[in-house]
This record gives C-alpha cells, structure tokens and sequence, in this order.
C-alpha cells in the first residue's frame, strides 16, 4: 500500500486554521501531511504592535506558521515567496510583488514541482469564492485547481519531474448555512465590521456542494493550541472571538469540504473521509 500523503494549499499563515481538524486526525491515522503558503502574509493586520512592525510583519508570520504546523504535526511546509495582496481594493493590490500580480503560468509550476516530489494523493485548497473574496484565495484557488492537473500532465512542466496524478482535488470552505448564521448573530451584536456584510449567497460552499463534512470535535482544544500561535492575528474584537465559546465550538468542530476531482470515484453521502477509496 502506498504511502497515503495530504497537501493542503492556502495563501497566507493562518489560512490553515480552515483544515487544521483533518491535518491533526489523518496525521494520527498515519498520513504524511504537507502545507504550502503562498506568501508570509505580510499586509495582514498586526493585533499587538509589541509583536511587529509593518517591515517585520512577513518574517514574523512565517514563525507563526512554523509554530502552528508544530502544533499540527504538519511535517513539510513550504513558502512559494509571493507577497501578501491585501484586501481587495486595496492599494497592495497594485505591488508587483503581490501575489495577485504573478505570473499564472509561473504559480503553477511551483505547485507542480511540489505536487510531484511530495506525491499527495489528496490535495485541499481554497473554493472559487476563496471563502470571503479575498484576491489571494481566489488567486491559489485557481492555480492549485490547475496544478492538480497539470501535474498529471507529462506534456506539462516536464523540466519538473515526472509526471504524477494525484486521486482527490477537494476546496475546503464555510457552509453558506454557517456564513447566514454568522451574519445574522454579528447584526444582532451591532457589529460594524466587514464580515457582518457578507453575503451568504454569494460566498462559501453551498451546503448542497458538501461531500465531507468532517467532525474534528475531538481536535478543537489542539486546533486553538494552533491558532493561538498566530500571535499577530489574534484580534480580540474578530468575530469569532467575539462568539460565545458554546457557539465558537459548535462553528469549529466540523470541516466541510467539497469534492471537485476524482480518479478513484465519487464521495459517498455519510462516509466524511477525504481518502475514501484511495488505495
């Protein structure tokens, strides 16, 4: 039996947090687990100035990272070294460094040369919505659902290996039930911030598109061991910080995740598990 390998694919440190259930339950299972960062996250908001600077805030998020995937039992991680894109609309949209501003063809022949050497069987990344709309999502959404493939692809990148086919392409993101929840408890508190806008039928999964849903309640205190080591974007007044804790457990202890691609057959309703016939 080959060595079963998980890869998730995000765009900033903290970006994990979304999978960080099935990164710990397939780690004990025996899987060997991968992440990939597209940046540092070098534009994010910085919660305690004492923490960092503007100048400093990309190196110190990617020791966030390394502490979190530790906690995570994450054995290889890797940075492709774009910027941070900020929030769309936002000036750092137009740096050449950012993310946004790469060249496709070129981010999807880094993810191609890891796809190839790590050889996972499944691969996770950001849905088309990249959750909430942020550029940097939709941007390794797109270029991980084309490397999925393109790394099958012998025709494609061969100066980068050989050819491999991974089984399972799967975007990992927030049920539209959950986003209309959030919105709604987030008006009734008078909160004034960005996610209390967002519009449940337009971001996220469709619960409908759901074929894994993950339950990862027995993770929850591992997966805050983790989160917390992203020091930087600890925000006391996000809105999951503001949630009662009843009502942050409830949001945390299930993953969902929808099947885009598969060479081993499709997800059977009720199994909720990402290696599902994957030899």
């Amino acid at each position: 039996m080959a060595k079963k390998r998980l890869l998730g694919v995000f765009a900033h440190p903290d970006d994990e947090g979304m999978m960080s259930g099935a990164m710990l339950h397939y780690a004990t299972l025996g899987v060997e687990t991968g992440l990939i960062c597209a940046t540092r996250g070098e534009v994010g908001e910085i919660a305690d100035p004492a923490l960092a600077t503007p100048a400093t805030l990309g190196q110190v998020r990617e020791q966030e990272m390394r502490a979190a995937a530790q906690v995570l039992d994450v054995q290889h991680l890797w940075f492709l070294d774009y910027r941070d894109s900020g929030m769309d609309g936002t000036p750092e949209n137009q740096d050449p460094r950012a993310f946004i501003q790469a060249n496709p063809g070129d981010v999807v022949g880094k993810l191609v040369a890891i796809i190839r050497e790590f050889q996972p069987q499944v691969i996770v990344t950001f849905d088309e919505t990249g959750g909430y709309g942020h550029p940097d999502h939709i941007a390794i959404y797109r270029a991980t659902t084309a490397a999925f493939h393109a790394a099958a692809d012998g025709v494609q990148y061969p100066e980068l290996g050989p050819a491999y086919a991974p089984a399972k392409l799967y975007y990992n993101s927030i049920p539209r039930s959950a986003i209309r929840f959030m919105t709604e408890w987030l008006q009734e508190q008078n909160y004034e911030g960005g996610f209390a806008a967002l519009d449940p039928d337009r971001f996220g999964l469709p619960d409908e598109l759901i074929t894994v849903r993950l339950d990862v309640e027995r993770w929850l205190d591992t997966k805050a061991r983790s989160w917390a080591m992203h020091r930087t974007q600890m925000d006391p007044n996000s809105p999951l910080a503001r949630m009662p804790e009843l009502l942050q457990r409830k949001w945390r202890s299930q993953e969902c995740y929808q099947l885009v691609t598969s060479r081993v057959g499709a997800d059977v309703a009720g199994e909720n598990d990402l290696f599902a016939r994957v030899p």
